[in-house]
């Protein structure tokens, strides 16, 4: 090599160096702040009702995330679009008895979102939302006396959220028909909670945590087990392993639930280990998530009994 060679080589390979140095220094792009959780309320046609929206990145670019409307589970969403601040995707129907798509459009301020979105029946609703909260407390420093919701008396602790189908038989609080839920008067923070519960074949039924986080109840023994199965959160987090009993007889759940971190015991086995839950789950009474709320019994398909039902609230 000669020397003009050698001082070219050089010349290039400086050039090359100094780019890639340019290059890596360069900060990169900060994420879209649409990314994250999102409380939402929808203006429904008879009246408002909760909803929850995720988004989070796939790889370097693509915006992907989940969806859960008033009913069914999170719907993953696989693609959204974000721009100038505007957020729009579309999802395939789910439950609804139409074939058309939900369309979701809004706009983001700040923490907060306000837009519309068109079901798959085609009716158009606004919707407005709000950052989730972490909910992230650590361990509970401490509990406080047990509260008996239900000894086998009396009902006094509970309203229906409808027409009242449930009845106290021979010490069991059963709801003998498909018709409303069951909701405690009392709302509640964090908590440990023992309930027992019985279903007959094809049971289907949940407990929702502070009336927003359902743990399902469903005939699914023998089965492998999913987030849709018995103790499982609905739509969101899978058991571990199938702990169930056959139907017809008494089964119990033992849950802690601490911000919104999950420990599930289904027939005293550890079927959900310290979990978040990442939203609300369909059918929840609002998206507050920062707020106490109730203990809710799901009424609304198959008969369902429970009793021993005793919540003891963190300090």
């Amino acid at each position: 090599m000669t020397n003009r060679q050698s001082v070219w080589m050089g010349a290039v390979l400086a050039l090359v160096a100094g780019i890639t140095v340019a290059l890596i220094a360069q900060p990169s792009p900060p994420p879209p702040p649409i990314i994250g959780r999102w409380d939402l309320t929808v203006q429904g046609a008879k009246g408002p009702y909760p909803s929850w929206l995720e988004v989070h990145l796939s790889g370097n670019r693509t915006l992907v995330g989940q969806f859960v409307g008033q009913f069914g589970s999170a719907r993953p969403i696989s693609r959204i679009e974000f721009a100038d601040g505007a957020v729009k995707f579309s999802l395939p129907p789910q439950w609804d008895k139409a074939n058309a798509d939900l369309h979701f459009e809004g706009k983001l301020a700040g923490d907060k979102l306000s837009g519309w979105m068109t079901e798959a029946d085609g009716s158009r609703h606004d919707w407005t939302g709000a950052r989730a909260p972490s909910l992230r407390r650590g361990d509970a420093k401490g509990w406080g006396a047990p509260i008996t919701l239900f000894d086998g008396t009396n009902m006094t602790a509970w309203k229906a959220l409808g027409e009242n189908q449930w009845k106290v038989i021979e010490g069991v609080l059963t709801s003998t028909k498909p018709g409303s839920n069951l909701s405690t008067m009392q709302a509640f923070n964090d908590f440990k909670l023992h309930i027992e519960f019985k279903y007959q074949k094809t049971g289907n039924s949940g407990v929702y945590l502070r009336g927003r986080y359902e743990v399902q109840i469903e005939d699914n023994a023998g089965m492998e087990p999913a987030n849709d199965h018995i103790g499982g959160i609905y739509g969101f987090l899978a058991p571990n392993e199938d702990a169930a009993k056959a139907a017809g007889e008494w089964q119990s759940f033992d849950i802690t639930l601490v911000g919104r971190q999950v420990t599930v015991a289904l027939n005293g086995r550890t079927v959900i280990c310290r979990q978040d839950i990442p939203g609300i789950t369909g059918g929840a009474l609002d998206s507050d998530e920062g707020a106490p709320g109730p203990l809710v019994l799901q009424g609304d398909h198959q008969p369902v009994e429970f009793k021993n039902i005793v919540l003891t609230p963190a300090n």
